[in-house]
């Protein structure tokens, strides 16, 4: 579980400073004030991760197919000041206690600074602290060195995110690297626009571990699932129900068609069979939110954008519940951005009746200040109150009230005359 992330001069963000992330975190605040780009700093570390076979990149920042296509150092780089350095931090719980370099540990940090050097970014310092220790690479006049008093001043350095040794890896900072990427493959991503609903949909027998970022794997995962004999889809119609969206949904085989499916949904009990392209749109957009929260493994991370998108108000409300269920039941950590204040109040609810604590929870509120990006965490006492609730969080909505009931008065009055 990610226990606290740290930005600096990444996008609108000059400093973010040390973010504590809880088992359930929300980034809230108005469209283009920094919410979704403190996310895409642990996209673009997963996809880094993904891509092993690019080692000279210290940072793959992405294209079309990427979880985040981010352009270039210069692009990303505050305020496009191409003279300022790059810094992210993230630290961790280990899933279970690992030896590191002889260490002992359930947890460790990391840390980067990029800087732009010769039209390109470059890695300027990485360092792994475990327990007080810390295993840093610094760039010197004369190269790449080992700072860190465990290592000689000569230690061959290994590949790792702009760091090239043609000798092989140095075993003690390999451990920490397997680690470092070990977190990366714990995450997954659902963005905030969902692929469309299909009429047919084609299985090739594969098994996905993810949904895709936009849930365009959802019915291969679904399928996996029930031929693993798996609980998921009694999850999913738990919550279809609870949510009061459809009755139950069904897989059909197309005849003479290899592999393809047909996704057919029962909006009410008792009712005709529709297909999926036929419903609500908020169906097709709320079912990769639940098919990825029971299909991940336990002890994932989520990174969700905007789960409550095209829904009810009644249905964000109730997806709160199913975030609480899902982090304490199967142990998710969840990571989320959205607009939603009914999504919110219920996390405060909850809060109130006990079925989450205030500590397992981390709610920010972020706007843009003269181009460049704020965030303050939203106090939350153990009975749900925030007690530093920003003025118009969601909008004036008590201002619109006054204005509507002074509107009417003068109405009222000019219609006597």
């Amino acid at each position: 579980m990610i226990t606290e992330l740290s930005v600096q001069n990444f996008k609108s963000w000059r400093d973010t400073g040390e973010l504590q992330i809880a088992p359930l975190t929300g980034f809230f605040g108005a469209n283009s004030s920094g919410k979704t780009s403190i996310l895409q700093t642990l996209l673009m570390l997963k996809q880094t991760v993904k891509r092993p076979s690019d080692w000279n990149k210290v940072l793959y920042f992405g294209n079309e197919e990427s979880l985040v296509n981010l352009g270039s150092f210069d692009e990303i780089i505050h305020q496009h000041s191409s003279d300022l350095r790059l810094g992210i931090a993230v630290s961790w719980n280990l899933p279970d206690k690992q030896r590191l370099d002889s260490i002992e540990t359930d947890s460790l940090s990391f840390s980067m600074v990029v800087v732009k050097k010769y039209e390109a970014a470059e890695l300027a310092r990485l360092c792994y602290r475990v327990d007080g220790r810390d295993f840093e690479i610094e760039w010197g006049s004369s190269g790449y060195k080992f700072k860190s008093k465990d290592f000689s001043e000569n230690a061959d350095l290994f590949r790792c995110y702009g760091v090239v040794n043609p000798f092989g890896p140095l075993e003690s900072f390999a451990s920490l690297k397997n680690a470092f990427e070990a977190l990366f493959q714990r995450i997954y991503y659902l963005g905030p626009l969902r692929e469309y609903p299909r009429s047919r949909y084609a299985w090739q027998d594969n098994y996905p571990k993810d949904i895709g970022h936009r849930g365009e794997e959802m019915v291969s995962a679904l399928l996996s699932e029930r031929i693993q004999l798996r609980s998921t889809e009694g999850h999913i119609l738990k919550w279809l129900e609870r949510l009061d969206l459809i009755d139950s949904y069904r897989l059909n085989p197309i005849p003479d068609s290899g592999q393809d499916y047909e996704f057919f949904v029962r909006k009410y009990k008792g009712g005709p069979e529709v297909r999926l392209t036929d419903v609500g749109f908020g169906v097709s957009q709320v079912l990769p939110v639940l098919t990825l929260c029971y299909h991940v493994p336990e002890g994932s991370i989520l990174i969700l954008e905007q789960p409550e998108a095209h829904l009810h108000p009644k249905v964000q409300s109730e997806l709160a519940d199913l975030l609480i269920e899902v982090v304490k039941s199967r142990k998710l950590q969840i990571i989320l951005e959205s607009h939603s204040e009914h999504l919110l109040i219920r996390l405060m609810r909850r809060i109130a009746e006990e079925q989450i604590s205030a500590d397992d929870t981390a709610f920010y509120f972020c706007e843009m200040n003269e181009g460049t990006s704020e965030i303050e965490r939203l106090n939350v006492d153990d009975y749900g109150n925030i007690t530093n609730w920003p003025q118009n969080f969601f909008g004036d909505e008590m201002g619109d009230l006054a204005a509507k009931a002074k509107a009417e008065m003068k109405r009222r009055k000019a219609d006597k005359l």
